[in-house]
């Protein structure tokens, strides 16, 4: 009993071994998928693209506003991955506290270049209505183009992607980017959920102190990007600054509302004698 209940532990064994064998056979090549961060670096501006309404454009014409953009780089037939990345960008830009058109914009660019302007505007025409984003109609650009101009872009900021055949999909990062006003590459976000704190201090971190309230500022001179938690987080140092000088302005208030009514009471000693 015992070298039968062996000799099939021994076969499960053996046999899931060669099944996830057989499966990682089966499985299409791995290539390369990654960000490489070029922080700092700029997009190539002069590339021309195709939006929604078929009109040839290039980037520049974007910038002309002088704003902060959101980049992100998908596809539209793409089956989950790319869906759930416009998907959580738009969850969080139903919430984003800034003016679209003044204070930011965002630009997706399609990396399939068999996909029509007109699928690309229907697309973007489900985003708006589905999330009740129409302040974004105008300042929310879909655009299509030639692989040579998709892969200038990609280039550009790092974005490492391929075509895989067998699965008739293109394999792509989860990541998004923001850029300043003049195309420089200022953070990347990760993920398919974008917190709407991150998204807002992104763009407000590319205006470099152009946009925003003066509690804007105040919220973005608290925190810092964090690369290893993908997130921006307290910044310590800086808040207790923060709080040193508010407690000095706080203190030179009251000091100044002592000296006053202490002149006010001698004056006031004064003209009765």
């Amino acid at each position: 009993m015992i070298k039968k209940t062996s000799l099939l532990f021994l076969f499960l064994i053996l046999s899931s071994e060669l099944f996830s064998q057989t499966i990682k056979k089966d499985s299409p090549a791995e290539k390369p998928i990654d960000i490489i961060e070029k922080l700092g670096s700029y997009v190539p501006l002069d590339t021309n693209f195709i939006n929604e309404r078929g009109e040839k454009i290039s980037l520049e014409s974007l910038f002309s506003k002088g704003i902060p953009t959101v980049l992100t780089l998908n596809y539209f037939e793409c089956p989950m991955l790319c869906t759930l990345i416009l998907n959580g960008l738009s969850d969080s830009l139903e919430n984003l506290t800034l003016n679209p058109g003044q204070e930011y914009q965002i630009i997706t660019i399609d990396i399939n270049p068999n996909e029509t302007s007109e699928f690309v505007k229907e697309k973007k025409k489900n985003y708006i209505e589905q999330y009740d984003l129409y302040s974004l109609e105008n300042d929310w650009h879909f655009l299509t183009g030639d692989v040579e101009s998709i892969e200038k872009i990609a280039d550009s900021i790092g974005f490492i992607y391929y075509y895989d055949k067998d699965r008739d999909e293109y394999m792509h990062p989860s990541a998004i980017s923001i850029l300043s006003p003049t195309g420089k590459i200022s953070r990347y976000l990760y993920g398919i959920e974008f917190l709407e704190r991150d998204l807002k201090l992104g763009i407000l971190e590319a205006a470099e102190g152009k946009i925003g309230s003066t509690i804007d500022k105040i919220m973005l001179y608290c925190y810092y990007y964090d690369p290893y938690k993908n997130t921006y987080t307290i910044f310590a140092t800086n808040v207790m600054r923060l709080g040193g000088i508010f407690t000095i302005i706080f203190l030179g208030i009251m000091i100044w509302n002592y000296w006053r009514k202490d002149d006010n009471l001698f004056d006031g000693e004064g003209k009765n004698t």
